[in-house]
């Protein structure tokens, strides 16, 4: 968070930062780390949000990450360079398969559990 505010974003007054629902990933956990006077200066100009906890798109990133590990970098690779050029290889093979994730949490369901979240595109607006 410190990177983000410090290095990344130290123009940007505020910083909004999208987290699932892990314990660590909270103010309270920045204090935790740093001296509340740190800590104090880091979280002004950062505002989270958080993903649902059962239908995240952010599972999904993990879920394709994880493959991405285990079908392209689960060995040695020697050079910057080398690792682009594979990822960018197991990524235009993903594409050309049409490979998906399969996502087991309906959409049905998700609009009853997570209606705040996701409204229901086709309800009228009042």
């Amino acid at each position: 968070m410190r990177d983000l505010v410090d290095l990344h974003y130290p123009e940007a007054e505020t910083i909004r930062v999208v987290l699932d629902n892990l314990s660590t990933h909270t103010s309270a956990a920045l204090y935790q780390a740093l001296p509340a006077a740190e800590a104090r200066r880091i979280l002004r100009r950062l505002e989270f949000h958080y993903t649902p906890k059962h239908a995240s798109w952010l599972n999904m990133v993990e879920i394709e990450i994880g493959v991405l590990r285990s079908q392209c970098l689960s060995r040695r690779i020697e050079s910057h360079d080398r690792l682009i050029a594979e990822v960018a290889a197991w990524e235009g093979r993903r594409n050309q398969t049409g490979a998906r994730i399969k996502w087991m949490f309906p959409t049905e369901q998700a609009r009853v559990k997570l209606a705040k979240a996701y409204p229901n595109p086709t309800a009228k607006e009042s």
